[in-house]
């Protein structure tokens, strides 16, 4: 129902994942029995997690990493790792760096140009090591680099923006990227994104994208909510663009997954961001924390090197644990930031839900007290949930 917010204007409710709790239904199945499996083009993965194509999340060790494990790690193409042959003492410069001057390191540090045989490098070094290459860039990236990235035999590339939309107005001396042109001829699957709302997630999908990226501005190093006021809220964004996906599926009879990208931190976030519909997710702060991770303990926006207008931040995360244990455990924090494989079986299994597509059907509930309820002793001492 709309609500008003003005004479001239009114407003659709919409909801975060913190505001949203799951139902179980009328039976329950051992979490050894929840079938996690998922595919995009034709890739499938046992974890529908995804680590995000951030510098201090994804290099070439760690995608490898990842897809050992059964999960999937992207690389970002216009950042650290195609600028400088060894990116190394470059990490430990923004890790080292005091907050106040960090903002003008990342522009000094990003404004040395991409190497495009760096681009091919590192997609044949994860290939070379057993990896999956999935690779992201932006849309003029992507007009700039994908013929290296085809010719390196990327398995996946994401085309990632803060808004990415078929019905881009460019200034008449900039031709826009003809992403349905792209989708057909790029001889691996294009993941588009990003996007919040039903029909731009429709048109994505029309245009041939093999997954479709939902999330504006919900990421912890992101202040692009902040600093633009753009953004839906994840648990009714992915609602919205999965209802996209239904719809399309029934006209055309292709399934297009849709990944829930941002604000995901716990095993419960991810529970909930895939009963709202999500097939997957795409996250970037948990696993920047793994002990693998390039970030050294730290995290931040893919927008914040930008010379204009700085979108994103750096957060100290600290480091955790191994990237096994974040991802399949077993866990060693009581928070929900380990075993994320684990919690999402487990809620499956709490659930009744045999499958990714069970798990989409699950009753959701509005529940701003899911967090705090009860839960007063963990806040006073910082513990479990209280954190």
């Amino acid at each position: 129902m709309d609500i008003q917010i003005g004479r001239g204007k009114s407003a659709r409710r919409a909801y975060g994942i913190d505001e949203i709790a799951l139902v179980p239904g009328p039976r329950t199945l051992d979490p050894s029995l929840a079938d996690t499996r998922w595919q995009i083009g034709n890739i499938e993965r046992e974890i529908p997690i995804i680590a995000s194509a951030m510098d201090g999340v994804v290099d070439v060790k760690m995608a490898v990493a990842l897809a050992q494990l059964g999960a999937l790690g992207v690389l970002n193409l216009e950042g650290i790792q195609t600028r400088y042959e060894d990116p190394n003492p470059i990490l430990d410069r923004i890790a080292a760096v005091d907050k106040t001057e960090f903002v003008p390191l990342m522009q000094e540090l990003y404004a040395t140009p991409i190497k495009p045989e760096l681009v091919e490098r590192r997609i044949q070094e994860i290939k070379q090591q057993g990896g999956i290459a999935a690779v992201s860039a932006t849309p003029a990236g992507a007009a700039k680099y994908g013929a290296a990235v085809a010719k390196a035999g990327a398995d996946l590339f994401f085309i990632q923006a803060t808004v990415v939309s078929t019905a881009h107005l460019s200034p008449d001396s900039v031709t826009p990227l003809d992403l349905a042109e792209f989708c057909q001829e790029m001889p691996m699957p294009v993941v588009l994104g990003n996007c919040v709302t039903y029909e731009v997630a429709l048109n994505l999908m029309k245009a041939g994208a093999a997954a479709v990226l939902v999330g504006i501005g919900p990421g912890a190093a992101c202040t692009s909510r902040g600093v633009l006021g753009v953004g839906v809220p994840q648990a009714t964004a992915v609602a919205d663009c999965a209802a996209a996906r239904e719809d399309f599926y029934r006209e055309t009879g292709k399934y297009v997954p849709v990944i829930a990208d941002g604000g995901l931190i716990t095993g419960g976030d991810i529970c909930k961001c895939i009963a709202c519909g999500a097939d997957g997710v795409m996250i970037g702060s948990p696993f920047a924390r793994a002990a693998e991770a390039p970030g050294r303990g730290f995290h931040w926006g893919m927008a914040t090197p930008s010379p204009v207008l700085p979108r994103g931040t750096r957060i100290r995360v600290g480091t955790t644990g191994s990237l096994e244990q974040i991802l399949r455990g077993p866990a060693q924090l009581d928070d929900g930031t380990h075993n994320l494989l684990g919690a999402l079986k487990t809620s499956m299994g709490t659930l009744g839900a045999k499958n990714i597509q069970e798990m989409q059907q699950v009753e959701v509930v509005i529940a701003p007290s899911l967090l705090t309820e009860g839960k007063v002793y963990q806040k006073a001492q910082q513990l479990g949930m209280g954190k």
